[in-house]
């Protein structure tokens, strides 16, 4: 599917002096017929169908699959773009490969907003998650970035009912 793309790294546009990039494989090819079949085989992905567009977090970056189009974020320098953008592609290819075997999906999931998630908190404020606030906290939970057992006071009895609606609604196993 994919024989070749450009490559552009940059400076994420709304942090300037950050040490890390993003990177943007540039596709001669179309990668919206695949996009079903990866929203399918990749968990927690966030798929929208009508914008041609696929939203996934690994271990470490935020990816986004466009049409013409991948863009990665958090890539420490060219050499780790190139490796993050050239295993994306090995997916996509890969995938693409596989597709009789896979059931596409076109479902929509959706990432829970950050007051759905802040709802379901302690809303203690007590920084003992590293983080100056709850609220914070919501921020980075719903972007994956931290996970529940990130907040010691959701490990409380009292809170036992808050935790498993949250992990429910962040797929967190945490």
């Amino acid at each position: 599917m994919i024989d070749s793309y450009d490559l552009e790294i940059l400076t994420p546009p709304c942090d300037p002096g950050s040490s890390r990039l993003v990177v943007k494989a540039r596709l001669a090819a179309d990668i919206a017929p695949v996009l079903p079949y990866l929203n399918a085989t990749l968990s927690e992905a966030s798929y929208l169908p009508e914008a041609k567009s696929l939203i996934w977090k690994d271990d470490s970056h935020t990816i986004a699959f466009h049409a013409h189009e991948i863009a990665v974020s958090d890539v420490a320098d060219r050499d780790d773009a190139e490796r993050v953008i050239d295993d994306l592609v090995n997916l996509i290819n890969r995938t693409w490969q596989q597709r009789a075997e896979i059931i596409p999906s076109v479902a929509t999931k959706a990432r829970p907003t950050p007051m759905a998630v802040y709802k379901l908190l302690p809303a203690t404020n007590c920084k003992d998650c590293g983080l100056p606030g709850c609220w914070q906290f919501a921020l980075k939970l719903v972007t994956a970035e931290v996970e529940t057992g990130a907040c010691p006071s959701l490990a409380l009895p009292e809170f036992a009912a808050r935790l498993a609606d949250l992990r429910a609604l962040v797929a967190d196993t945490a």
